[in-house]
């Protein structure tokens, strides 16, 4: 037998047994331990890629919700000046109200106040009436008694009645 750089077969023979087992190992090896080890980090790499398109989802919808704080607080500013406007416009109804209701009370205790003086006015000039009345009848009866007669009593009472007349003493 001729040697390959010399090589005797035997040392071939190995060498192709040994390349066969080594395949065989790879193989059977990569079977039992890389299969896992690859689907575990393939695994893990998908785990990492949605953890980071969630995170980047969450980022997205931060800042939409950060935009529309900004916006709620920019129109909070807007409304709160709206609500003290109308606060302000309700003030100035509230005050103009009682103002008017005030003068219409005034004006209505000034007209009582008129009319009660106006009856004591009527009251007082009647309470005067009467006191010169209770005078005068007084001072007529010391006259009267002095110098008058039945008859000429008789005569004056009738007289009087017929100057004041009926409707007066009714009255």
């Amino acid at each position: 037998m001729e040697r390959l750089f010399n090589l005797d077969a035997q040392l071939l023979f190995d060498a192709a047994i040994l390349a066969i087992s080594v395949f065989v190992m790879f193989t059977f090896l990569s079977y039992l331990l890389f299969n896992p080890v690859r689907d575990m980090l393939k695994k893990r790499q998908d785990r990492v890629k949605n953890d980071i398109q969630t995170a980047e989802e969450n980022r997205d919808e931060a800042l939409k919700l950060k935009a529309d704080y900004e916006a709620r607080i920019r129109n909070i500013d807007k409304e709160a000046e709206v609500i003290l406007a109308e606060a302000r416009q309700k003030a100035l109804k509230n005050e103009a109200k009682i103002l008017e209701d005030a003068k219409e009370e005034a004006a209505r205790m000034i007209a009582r106040a008129n009319a009660q003086i106006e009856l004591e006015k009527k009251k007082a000039a009647d309470d005067m009436k009467r006191e010169m009345i209770s005078i005068a009848s007084l001072m007529a009866e010391k006259v009267v008694k002095a110098s008058m007669t039945a008859n000429i009593e008789e005569q004056l009472v009738e007289d009087t009645l017929k100057e004041i007349g009926d409707q007066t003493w009714l009255s």
